[in-house]
């Protein structure tokens, strides 16, 4: 099927149903899920899907409805149910959409390779790397292993004459295991995810990593509450960059309901601090040339040297805001409208190793992992479970576990006074290893 002649007749038909404006976005896939426990087979998954949503603006007033069945008399249902809800809504001046016509080339989306290599073989690395890591003598038992693939293309197309597709794909692998020792259980696990199939990292290497995780925190010695330098792993570092992350929304900036809004152009941390997002990055795991209402990607700054320079926006936050869309427009697929989020958003390196970090710091924790929410997005405030290390005279001296680290937005970022250079350019969300001067950290 013309799935591009097809989006441009639905616009058509939505304008002829009553519509003033009308958006068809239609998504193909294919999706294979592999999980394997203790060198068995669980589940084998596959499966292709298509769907369609239509959102078509009446008058000022929005509608949207969606269906995974193409034939003529569903689709026809589903657009003059999308009329129908657009009717029963109040109208909004902001409800706009885009007319960018622009169209970003990505290298390195799309892996025809992926679908051509056997099952086989896949199940094998599934199993491969399970096993692996089962090797390590610390390791006591598999919480699984998994292989997984996805491909897809999307249509989108509106009465403003936008008319767009594209076609992408991944892969990934993982395993996760458990450490015992007595009545004491740590779970570690690592994967690999990447557009081309021959980019996955070696099995070798994920399986060793996981089964360190695993074991490297058992005996953990508990510490007094007390004041100190924490550095924060490139592992655990994105739980507070979410926050800020959340911040930097654009229809949380109108909402009032950010601790940034008012931060434009001004300084609210280290100037270690740069924070860029970037949907143009050859084979990005989060790479599109346009983003999920067709606005053309980009690469954006949103943080320099610790200075606010750009919110994100989709097209209706944009308008409301009296400003241009970013890029920014996420959906979840064809069954949702558009909201706003990231494409691979990375914190510039600094530079340092992880381990001229560790060196440098006297007395400290090292934080691999953080439970919680990170930095509340609305007012600022951290508060979090925290596991890793303790540092004494520059070196890892035993695991900790149970702890709680805490702090607002403005005493963190702008206490961080280390960066590494440990950024994972492969990751969609990533940031190194950072050292904060000094926190709360809640121990015995």
């Amino acid at each position: 099927m013309d799935y591009t002649k097809l989006t441009s007749n639905l616009v058509d038909k939505a304008l002829e149903y009553g519509a003033s404006h009308a958006e068809v976005y239609l998504e193909t896939g294919r999706n294979l899920s592999i999980q394997v426990l203790n060198g068995e087979i669980e589940t084998i998954q596959e499966a292709a899907s298509a769907g369609i949503g239509f959102r078509v603006i009446v008058d000022g007033k929005m509608g949207f409805s969606h269906c995974n069945d193409l034939s003529d008399k569903s689709l026809e249902d589903t657009l003059l149910r999308a009329v129908e809800f657009a009717r029963l809504t109040s109208a909004d001046e902001n409800n706009v959409l885009p007319s960018d016509k622009g169209f970003t080339e990505i290298e390195g989306l799309f892996d025809p390779e992926i679908a051509k290599i056997a099952m086989e073989k896949k199940i094998e690395m599934a199993l491969k790397v399970e096993e692996l890591a089962l090797s390590d003598s610390r390791i006591s038992k598999s919480s699984g292993a998994g292989y997984g693939e996805g491909q897809g293309e999307i249509f989108i197309a509106n009465s403003n004459g936008l008319s767009k597709n594209y076609k992408s794909a991944g892969c990934n692998i993982g395993v996760s295991v458990v450490a015992e020792k007595g009545e004491q259980k740590n779970t570690g696990g690592e994967y690999s995810s990447r557009r081309f199939f021959a980019d996955l990292d070696s099995l070798e290497d994920i399986a060793k990593e996981a089964a360190e995780k695993a074991a490297s925190l058992i005996d953990p010695i508990m510490i007094s509450t007390q004041k100190a330098a924490v550095i924060v792993d490139s592992s655990a570092a994105g739980s507070l960059i979410g926050g800020i992350l959340g911040a930097l929304n654009g229809e949380r900036v109108q909402q009032g309901a950010s601790f940034l809004k008012d931060s434009m152009d001004k300084s609210f941390a280290s100037k270690l601090l740069t924070i860029v997002d970037d949907g143009t990055r050859p084979k990005g795991m989060g790479s599109a040339p346009f983003d999920g209402e067709g606005v053309p990607t980009q690469k954006r700054v949103l943080v320099e040297k610790g200075v606010v320079k750009s919110f994100i926006y989709n097209t209706i936050a944009a308008k409301r805001a009296g400003v241009t869309s970013t890029g920014n427009a996420s959906r979840g697929g064809f069954t949702s409208l558009p909201g706003i989020g990231i494409h691979n958003l990375y914190v510039e390196a600094g530079q340092h190793n992880p381990e001229e970090i560790i060196a440098a710091t006297q007395r400290g924790l090292l934080v691999t992992g953080i439970t919680g929410y990170g930095i509340d997005p609305v007012s600022g405030n951290f508060s979090g479970g925290a596991s890793g290390f303790w540092i004494e005279n520059g070196k890892k001296k035993h695991p900790v576990k149970g702890l709680t680290i805490a702090g607002t937005a403005d005493e963190i970022l702008n206490d961080i006074d280390m960066m590494g250079d440990d950024v994972d350019m492969n990751k969609s969300f990533t940031a190194p290893t950072m050292r904060i001067r000094e926190m709360m950290i809640g121990g015995a």
